[in-house]
């Protein structure tokens, strides 16, 4: 049998290949692709601004259906064939004592190399990546039991939802009672804010920058937010003094290709507070932004690189609740022929305003 794939062989060239599907072992698993999410990697990949020294399948936000299963990794797993799972981005090989520790993101035989979608796409088994019908699992994959009941593109929410969990409340130990700032109002910074709300947070801030974030600024608060700004019009601390009385207990951090917004997230925090600086800039440097603020403040300043399993299972289980409208956001949903258009929209270098939530689908949607 063959199976379909988009490589991205250089940046700003996605070419469709076939690959014959792989041999499964005892070990190893296949999955049939029903949907996976695009974020702002999938875009800095395209553009080279996430630079590869080999071709490789985009794609890191995967739910699907299994197909083939091995018997170990049955056990492994607690799997069986035709179940519906979500992909953990990070393989783990359970043995390493960052493993062990249960900080596989840290593993010793894996780490950043084989994170899916990521992986040379000219080595086999050659289907490493979400834009493809199908994902080979092998034996160090993590995989997440998912609901049926819950459609595909709905529940591939699952990763940006989980790193709003771990971002949001888990990393920075949000309590109920508290006030949290969230910067990027992004499907990330959405779930960020939904996440704190859930956990208890007495007032949650989002911030966005210019027009182009003013829609998604307009949904915050059906995703927890009590208050939504654009910082170029607004001074966003101020703004958080007179609405919630105080600074933030908690700042996370989520835009991208923003180097101002770290200093915002400095002067916005309280004193004592803590400061979750989450995922990948894509820029370097903070301008307007003084060391000497967080000595002052004795803030907890806290790298936070992707999410973890636990996470994952906790935003399943807030998609299946409904609380929040995220079946209702503003998407696009792209098979093989539109999918790099839709990439280069929401990288800004086609025409057209970016959804909150992208995705590609490989097989036609019932």
């Amino acid at each position: 049998m063959i199976a379909e794939a988009l490589v991205l062989a250089a940046p700003r060239r996605l070419e469709r290949r076939c690959y014959e599907l792989p041999p499964i072992g005892e070990g190893a698993g296949l999955l049939r692709v029903e949907a996976c999410g695009l974020c702002g990697t999938d875009h800095e990949q395209y553009t080279g601004h996430l630079p590869s020294r080999h071709a490789f399948i985009p794609g890191h936000e995967v739910v699907g259906t299994l197909e083939a299963v091995g018997s170990r990794a049955a056990d492994r797993w607690g799997v069986s064939v035709g179940q519906r799972v979500a992909v953990e981005v990070f393989q783990s090989c359970r043995e390493c004592p960052a493993c062990r520790a249960g900080l596989y993101r840290r593993c010793e035989r894996n780490g950043l190399r084989t994170m899916i979608g990521f992986v040379d796409a000219d080595a086999p088994p050659h289907l490493c990546g979400g834009y493809a019908t199908h994902l080979y699992l092998g034996p160090d994959a993590m995989l997440l039991p998912a609901p049926d009941g819950l459609d595909p593109v709905v529940r591939s929410l699952f990763n940006p939802l989980g790193a709003g969990i771990r971002w949001g409340v888990e990393t920075p130990e949000t309590k109920p009672g508290d006030v949290v700032a969230v910067l990027g109002p992004g499907i990330r910074g959405l779930c960020a804010a939904a996440a704190a709300k859930s956990a208890g947070a007495a007032f949650v801030m989002i911030t966005g920058l210019g027009p182009r974030d003013a829609p998604r600024l307009a949904l915050a608060p059906s995703f927890g937010a009590d208050l939504a700004i654009d910082v170029s019009t607004t001074d966003p601390a101020k703004a958080l003094r007179e609405a919630a009385g105080g600074l933030a207990d908690v700042v996370v951090d989520v835009t991208a290709k923003a180097p101002a917004a770290f200093a915002q997230a400095i002067a916005l925090a309280r004193t004592g507070g803590t400061v979750v600086v989450a995922g990948t800039r894509g820029e370097p440097g903070a301008p307007g932004f003084n060391p000497d603020h967080i000595v002052y403040k004795e803030l907890r300043i806290i790298g936070a690189l992707g999410v973890d399993v636990g996470a994952y299972t906790k935003a399943i289980a807030m998609l299946v609740e409904g609380r929040y409208p995220f079946a209702y956001l503003p998407r696009r949903v792209a098979g093989f022929d539109d999918l790099e258009q839709l990439v280069q929209v929401m990288a800004g270098e086609a025409p057209g305003e970016p959804p909150v939530h992208g995705v590609f689908a490989p097989f036609p949607r019932t």
